[in-house]
């Protein structure tokens, strides 16, 4: 386990989704409690029908109930509620490193980070089915086309966050885009970055995946073109009305020749639609740079409120002084270097000058 004592004076909280984790969320909150002595450590149960709750209490959890079911909820509500310096977020299912979380902590202060990601290692295929694997490749890459700088794991569920990310953090999602939205803020703030390998490891015994591969990667994939639709409107609307305009050159330029070869437009219902194509191609152009410029306005908005926080760094610990000093007055002409030291290091009442 790191060393944790220069974590002393820092206020940390670690936030556990859980639904239905009776079987791992006690050994989650001893290896949190072990590598961070000093965190609170908060479970948010989530409608669970099992004894998670109770389980989490027992091992010495703050535990609290979302009604509202969705690990997008469950973290929105935590980062609403929770005040503390720096924010630990792990899944309760313990496929996670839970006992690496000091590390995470450690590399956030020693930045100082906004957002450090546990990079999922792992070397059992049930624990990372190769479905998985490919889909994050390919999610993750979207991301970084996109939005310009690629994170390695983007679905990764076991991270560190800043007071001032967190208390910046909008979170809009309801379930597990959670985590692409939490990648997207940082990309889009532009806040400093850190990975670290973090082992992954498959559920235990009675532990049930809450993860739906296909219709939890379209509901991802989905929201990564709401927030491409929002953060980068030019860009969106830009290759929408390219298309617009292309097919307005498909029918619209027959129409044309048609005309400067015979002077006539026979078809005139071809050459209306290729207009009014045309003219829907112009204007979402236009509103991609109004968008664009309201845009700007919310990112100002986001960073403002980004920098009305500090950053996240480690208390700096200062040596006790092994000699108390008293100040001392000398009399005038005792400036020789023994008498000097000798009036510094004397207890009792300061001498007055004559």
């Amino acid at each position: 386990m790191a060393d944790v004592r220069d974590l002393s004076g820092t206020e940390i909280a670690v936030i556990v989704p859980c639904y239905n984790e009776a079987a791992a969320v006690g050994k989650v909150v001893s290896e949190l409690r072990d590598s961070l002595p000093t965190a609170s450590i908060y479970v948010y149960d989530n409608n669970s029908t099992d004894d998670t709750a109770a389980i989490a209490a027992a091992a010495g959890a703050i535990v609290r109930h979302v009604g509202r079911k969705g690990k997008g909820n469950v973290v929105r509500r935590a980062f609403a509620d929770v005040e503390a310096d720096v924010y630990v977020l792990i899944d309760g299912d313990d496929t996670y490193e839970a006992a690496r979380a000091s590390e995470l902590v450690r590399v956030l202060l020693s930045g100082p980070y906004d957002h450090v990601v546990g990079v999922r290692k792992h070397s059992n295929v049930a624990a990372y089915r190769p479905g998985h694997t490919f889909g994050n490749r390919m999610l993750t890459g979207a991301v970084g086309t996109l939005f310009g700088r690629e994170i390695t794991d983007m679905l990764s569920g076991y991270r560190a966050f800043s007071r001032r990310y967190v208390k910046s953090f909008p979170a809009l999602s309801q379930e597990f885009e959670i985590e692409t939205e939490l990648t997207i803020h940082s990309l889009h703030l532009r806040v400093p970055v850190a990975e670290i390998p973090v082992g992954y490891k498959e559920r235990p015994t009675g532990g049930e995946s809450k993860l739906r591969t296909y219709r939890d990667g379209v509901r991802i994939l989905r929201w990564i073109l709401h927030l491409a639709r929002l953060e980068k409107p030019t860009l969106f609307h830009g290759v929408l009305a390219g298309v617009f305009g292309l097919v307005a050159l498909v029918l619209g330029i027959p129409v044309v020749l048609e005309y400067l070869d015979t002077g006539l437009v026979p078809r005139f219902p071809t050459a209306i639609l290729a207009s009014s194509i045309g003219l829907i191609a112009i204007l979402m152009l236009v509103l991609g740079y109004l968008l664009d410029a309201v845009g700007r306005n919310r990112q100002e908005a986001a960073r403002l409120t980004y920098l009305r926080f500090p950053a996240a760094t480690a208390p700096v610990q200062l040596a006790p002084s092994p000699v108390q000093l008293e100040p001392v007055q000398l009399e005038t002409g005792q400036l020789e270097s023994g008498q000097l030291a000798s009036g510094l290091l004397e207890s009792g009442p300061p001498r007055q000058a004559v």
